[in-house]
């Protein structure tokens, strides 16, 4: 239904104009937008690098737990009951404090969200602001996301409201790449 959604709601659009007067529909392309903000490929870049430096910390701990379970295997037999529960459970801690870490890093309401909301999330209303400019200035009922409805099937350059949109936001941009 997620991705029916969006033409289910471009169909009742077209109907609900036929009947009436004819609405004006536009688009956008925020993907291509948000390319040629300078801040928010700067953010991008932040994010990426905190992402990385995460990974890094799992990967490395992720390999300490790999060290302590082959050095148990290798020494299990050698070791007495108590010591084996005791080195299992010591495992069995690490594996649980590297899992929390990931949900800390990457969880739902983990430090890469709250990152985005807190880096991204500016940007993205601003981006917002423009587009509803620019679409109450050329006398547009709807704009679509390109980027985000993959369900746009065909759409007339000249409703292409990208560039105003960046003109909007101060952005020169003679053509598209």
């Amino acid at each position: 239904m997620g991705r029916l959604w969006p033409v289910l709601v471009a169909g009742m659009l077209c109907l609900a104009g036929a009947g009436q007067a004819q609405h004006r529909i536009g688009y956008v392309d925020t993907e291509y937008i948000l390319s040629k903000l300078p801040e928010y490929q700067a953010a991008q870049q932040r994010l990426d690098q905190m992402v990385r430096d995460w990974q890094a910390e799992l990967d490395r701990r992720r390999q300490e737990i790999d060290r302590m379970f082959e050095e148990y295997q290798a020494r299990e037999l050698l070791y007495t009951p108590e010591e084996r529960r005791r080195r299992r459970e010591e495992i069995a801690r690490a594996e649980e404090a590297l899992d929390r870490l990931r949900q800390q890093y990457f969880g739902p309401e983990g430090e890469l969200f709250r990152q985005q909301e807190t880096l991204l999330r500016p940007i993205q209303e601003r981006v917002l602001e423009a587009i509803e400019a620019v679409a109450r200035d050329q006398g547009y009922d709807y704009v679509l996301d390109k980027a985000a409805a993959p369900v746009l099937l065909y759409a007339p350059p000249e409703h292409d409201l990208s560039d105003r949109v960046l003109a909007e936001l101060n952005v020169n941009v003679d053509s598209r790449n």
